[in-house]
């Protein structure tokens, strides 16, 4: 249940919250992990945008994005408390592969890793999973970004062209919406915990 926290927008944790968990949100380049932090945060969230220039022609592909003028060089940072006793931390990477060996900081202390996918660009999300399963063993889930225009598929040929194990969580989201962020984040974490307590009992 996401907390009723009578000031959710405090910079403050609440008292009452015993437990926290870090989560990565990921993918490739331009797949709405800055708006996605941005909606469910409930403190101004930390960005390290800067505006993109001709610097990047020919180095970071626009198709699909004509409209995009910003891009995260570090990393994106927001709080939810998600719980009366559970607040998450959630850290956002950047998406061009120039910047991808920031991840493994980033990573570090992490319960999960929420991987956004946008439907026009799948490809662009091959890459994305292949350094994830060279690097790291934490729980995942798969958000589809749907954006507006974008084509909409099930999510059984989403997992089948993303080649993604039977037990890794898909769920569709808007980015842009906080209810339906919210809800991916908790598909996360609810995995997350599902695996931690599977691997303990082993």
């Amino acid at each position: 249940m996401v907390s009723t926290n009578s000031d959710p927008t405090s910079r403050h944790v609440a008292d009452t919250v015993t437990h926290s968990a870090k989560l990565l949100i990921t993918g490739a380049f331009g797949v709405g992990k800055t708006t996605l932090i941005s909606s469910v945060s409930e403190i101004p969230p930390l960005r390290t945008e800067e505006q993109m220039t001709t610097a990047s022609v020919g180095i970071d592909s626009l198709q699909g994005l004509q409209n995009k003028t910003t891009t995260t060089v570090a990393m994106d940072f927001g709080r939810r408390t998600l719980a009366d006793d559970i607040v998450l931390y959630l850290f956002g990477t950047p998406g061009q592969r120039r910047f991808w060996d920031l991840w493994y900081g980033l990573s570090e202390g992490a319960v999960g890793v929420l991987v956004l996918v946008d439907t026009r660009r799948l490809d662009d999300s091959f890459e994305v999973f292949d350094q994830l399963e060279l690097n790291t063993t934490m729980p995942m889930a798969v958000a589809i970004n749907e954006f507006d225009g974008a084509p909409r598929y099930d999510v059984a040929d989403v997992r089948s062209a993303l080649d993604l194990l039977p037990e890794t969580p898909i769920v569709t989201c808007d980015a842009r919406e906080r209810s339906s962020s919210v809800h991916a984040l908790i598909t996360l974490v609810k995995h997350a915990m599902e695996t931690t307590a599977t691997t303990a009992h082993r």
